[in-house]
């Protein structure tokens, strides 16, 4: 996902002014008579970089004048200690942004580094690894960017540009048969003329009625590695019926324990919400140069 300035600015202004508030007593009181600094951001671990424009943005909305030079790229695998960046201007000015720059970058940079560890887990089965919708609010599209930047895949932005049938869809549909309540919820997207309709099954009884109905996607939700080796066959051995092209989702429950076993038992991808909401941030820290 590519960001863009004006989708990402009014993110960058309310953290700043969360921040800031009326103004940076500290330095302002300590720059009263205002010096040009050059200063670095040096990563204090080993991580993979996302967030680089944002920080430069955060800089560019306190001061315009503040000079940003990149020493890296997002998506760039960095030890520690290196230096990511350098700004030099008003010293007052680095300082009031120098919090909220590396609050972005930290955080980025570590939904980063958990997805390329999960990548990493993965490689060589065919398994992909996606994220899911369980972001931090107001902090998807930033979190999204970051998780491709660390080699995995964004599935839906929201509840407004793919379909997903979850369980409490099937719950609510029809009281008593979540098999009818499979066959209904498909066929219902289909007949309206959806494409790549998702659905979340439970059982081997649920999935065998999503390939019949002729789901796209189907999310195998929690399901243990025995049943997943399952729907992975049943999907192999019908291969004449249902065609090549029904991908199959693992998710729930994902872990650094199990997800080799999971990628190996023949899923297309693995949908993984910690990624965004309990990747460690990474620490970075600006000094400035005397």
């Amino acid at each position: 996902m590519k960001l863009t300035k004006e989708k990402i600015f009014p993110i960058i202004i309310s953290a700043l002014k969360e921040d800031i508030g009326s103004g940076d007593i500290t330095s302002f009181i300590i720059f009263e008579k205002d010096v040009s600094v050059l200063a670095h951001i040096a990563a204090k671990e080993e991580c993979v970089v996302a967030g680089m424009d944002v920080a430069k943005w955060v800089f560019d909305v306190v001061d315009e004048k503040i000079v940003f030079t990149a020493l890296c790229k997002d998506g760039d695998r960095i030890k520690k200690g290196k230096r990511v960046m350098s700004v030099k201007g008003s010293a007052k000015n680095i300082l009031s942004a120098e919090r909220t720059a590396l609050n972005f970058i930290g955080h980025l940079s570590g939904v980063a580094t958990l997805t390329s560890e999960f990548v990493g887990m993965v490689k060589g089965t065919g398994a992909k690894i996606y994220d899911t919708r369980k972001t931090i609010p107001g902090m998807r599209e930033l979190e999204k960017h970051a998780v491709t930047m660390g080699g995995g895949y964004n599935y839906r932005i929201g509840l407004w540009d793919e379909v997903l049938i979850k369980d409490n869809h099937l719950n609510g549909l029809i009281q008593g048969s979540r098999i009818k309540a499979v066959r209904y919820a498909v066929n219902l997207f289909k007949n309206k003329g959806y494409k790549n309709i998702e659905l979340e099954v439970e059982n081997i009884a649920e999935f065998k009625e999503a390939l019949e109905t002729g789901a796209d996607i189907i999310m195998l939700d929690n399901m243990k590695i025995e049943d997943i080796k399952k729907a992975v066959k049943l999907k192999s051995a019908n291969i004449k019926k249902y065609g090549t092209k029904v991908i199959l989702e693992a998710s729930g429950g994902i872990s650094s324990d199990n997800i080799k076993k999971i990628a190996n038992a023949g899923v297309d991808r693995i949908s993984i919400g910690r990624l965004t909401h309990s990747a460690p941030s990474i620490d970075f820290s600006l000094e400035i140069c005397k």
